[in-house]
């Protein structure tokens, strides 16, 4: 092993935990019909995120670990996809509805920087 990880001290981590928690806030108040569609789908792609850099960060070597993260850039870009698509549909709007509500904006800049943090890490462990 190149060196020990402990995936808990990577950033994008514990943002994708926290982002994944978001994801679960704004599908529960999504159609009951979504339920076993779009809200399944971001969940577990948000989900996906987090997991695959955990279970990554336990691999004998960086190319290992750096293939983990690229499935977990990939389920980012399926977030950042299924957003657009609740967006348009009209499920998650672009201002706040209340104080507490999450708007589209903030969803997106928030995917948008584990892509960036992700995408940073797999350049490095492939130096």
């Amino acid at each position: 092993m190149d060196k020990a990880r402990n995936f808990r001290n990577y950033k994008v981590w514990q943002d994708a935990v926290d982002y994944s928690t978001k994801v679960y806030q704004i599908t529960d108040k999504m159609p009951w019909f979504e339920k076993k569609g779009l809200c399944d789908q971001l969940q577990r792609a948000a989900v996906s995120i987090s997991s695959n850099i955990a279970e990554g960060s336990a691999k004998p070597t960086n190319a290992d670990f750096a293939r983990f993260l690229d499935t977990a850039l990939g389920s980012a870009y399926e977030v950042e996809t299924q957003l657009l698509i609740a967006n348009k549909v009209g499920y998650i709007r672009n201002e706040n509805e209340n104080e507490k509500s999450l708007t589209y904006d903030e969803l997106y800049n928030g995917i948008i920087e584990i892509e960036k943090q992700l995408a940073g890490l797999i350049r490095s462990l492939r130096q």
